[in-house]
């Protein structure tokens, strides 16, 4: 069983696969399996978390841009970023901090990048700090 190429496709059908394999005593292709679907789970949250954090980054690089066009829906999107990756870090703790940072460059690239196009124009923007992605209050005057 390529058991790489079926969690890739489908989640639901690796367990599936998993659990034919333990009908059929086979106890060791199962336990191979198990363990790709949980590599192919984790590289999905870590998609997950990468996709809130690049969200997050561009409603922030928005806001620092263009200061006379922050909305109710920007800060709800910030806070709604927050708490889907705390969620995502809830269920799944070996997302901690040290993963955001390693993630923090690429999804900065990506984050301002989108921000730019959806502006239609270029952003001074060159970094945005784990404060003020995190922790700074974001509301409107």
């Amino acid at each position: 069983m390529n058991w790489q190429t079926l969690s890739t496709d489908s989640h639901y059908k690796t367990a599936v696969a998993i659990r034919s394999e333990l009908a059929m005593g086979h106890v060791d292709e199962a336990a191979k399996g198990i363990e790709e679907l949980i590599e192919a789970l984790s590289r999905s949250e870590k998609r997950a978390l990468k996709s809130q954090l690049v969200r997050l980054m561009l409603h922030i690089i928005k806001w620092q841009s263009q200061p006379e066009r922050r909305s109710r829906s920007w800060v709800a999107s910030i806070k709604d970023a927050r708490d889907e990756i705390a969620d995502i870090q809830d269920e799944t703790p070996s997302l901690n901090n040290a993963v955001i940072e390693s993630l923090w460059d690429k999804a900065f690239i990506i984050a301002k990048r989108d921000a730019e196009a959806e502006m239609g124009k270029k952003s001074e923007v060159q970094s945005v700090s784990w404060e003020e992605v995190f922790e700074d209050e974001y509301e409107l005057g």
